[in-house]
């Protein structure tokens, strides 16, 4: 079973190498002054990025990706991001408080998950479980993708809502696990709580003999929790290339929001298809929206303020709490001129 040991290590030693490979990822751009058009990211085994399906949309005009392999969850994707391995990363927001926090210099720049009524993330325990109620996870394990992300924030808060005191929290353990093997734990009976979201969630749910006990939808409403982001040093050479990404994204987001659920899984699992990763595609035939609450992307206040308050509460953040609009802009995407973008 994987530890539970806190991120906060892998996020200081992310931080340390960021002096170490930002003179090479400014080389890695055109020294002749030309804005970069390749971005490299990390992808999801199984799934479809926005910014792949806005890529397969047309919508990225004569920028394109360059995949550098998969990740299993945000904090790591926006570490390389920071460092310098790729060009862009997306995580939770409460993520990307953490890493500005530690003096990484990047910025959110759109908004790519969320949660509504239709996809929303879930913790699930097997039919005849006595779990109930927060007091019930005293003592049990929970198993989610990534520790010190959105499934802790969001189980942390409903614990802390539900009365449980600091100490009785800390007795929830926590367990790190792939998603593709967090229902198989369950079944197992190895963890007593799984943290299960998206297309993952409906797989397990239309398997059977498993229940919800909450979701982050029913304790937060719809919101926008991850956003993408770049490296501020990146912004500042190719704002151009940020600007078609990031309107792009927002563009796809809109996109597979009017389209009818048949036309956009149809296209997604030809996007699989097509890239020859040798993957299946029965996670995407269970999508039913990307959960992004803002017109395009556009990223809100709220959606980081909610996050900066929790863990400075917790005791993650020491000194001032930043304030959210100095973590994410809304500058380079189209659909703030129409409003709501900072």
């Amino acid at each position: 079973m994987p530890s539970t040991r806190s991120p906060r290590r892998a996020l200081t030693a992310a931080v340390a190498l960021l002096a170490l490979t930002t003179a090479t990822a400014c080389g890695a751009d055109a020294a002749d002054g030309a804005q970069t058009k390749e971005l490299r990211y990390q992808g999801s085994v199984g799934q479809v990025t926005l910014p792949e399906l806005a890529a397969d949309l047309g919508y990225l005009g004569d920028v394109t990706l360059d995949w550098i392999g998969n990740v299993t969850g945000g904090p790591a994707d926006i570490q390389a991001t920071a460092t310098g391995q790729s060009d862009f990363g997306g995580a939770f927001n409460g993520a990307i408080v953490k890493l500005q926090a530690a003096n990484a210099p990047i910025t959110a720049v759109v908004s790519y998950y969320g949660s509504d009524a239709q996809t929303f993330q879930g913790y699930y325990v097997l039919d005849d479980s006595p779990i109930r109620g927060p007091r019930d996870l005293i003592g049990k394990r929970v198993g989610m993708n990534t520790l010190g992300a959105h499934a802790e924030a969001v189980l942390r808060t409903w614990l802390a809502r539900g009365g449980l005191t600091a100490a009785e929290i800390g007795k929830v353990e926590l367990v790190a696990l792939p998603p593709v093997n967090t229902e198989q734990s369950l079944r197992a009976r190895q963890i007593d709580v799984a943290v299960l979201g998206g297309v993952i969630r409906d797989k397990a749910v239309a398997n059977g003999g498993i229940r919800t006990v909450f979701t982050d939808y029913e304790l937060l409403g719809a919101f926008s929790a991850g956003s993408y982001v770049f490296r501020d040093d990146f912004l500042t050479r190719n704002p151009d290339t940020v600007r078609t990404f990031v309107t792009a994204v927002g563009k796809a987001i809109e996109w597979a929001r009017t389209q009818p659920r048949e036309t956009v899984v149809a296209r997604l699992k030809a996007i699989i298809a097509k890239r020859g990763r040798n993957e299946d595609t029965t996670l995407v035939e269970y999508w039913k929206s990307s959960g992004v609450a803002g017109t395009g992307g556009l990223i809100t206040d709220r959606e980081f303020a909610t996050w900066i308050d929790w863990l400075a509460d917790s005791g993650e953040l020491k000194g001032e709490r930043p304030k959210p609009s100095d973590l994410y802009t809304n500058r380079f995407n189209a659909a703030a001129a129409t409003g709501g973008g900072a």
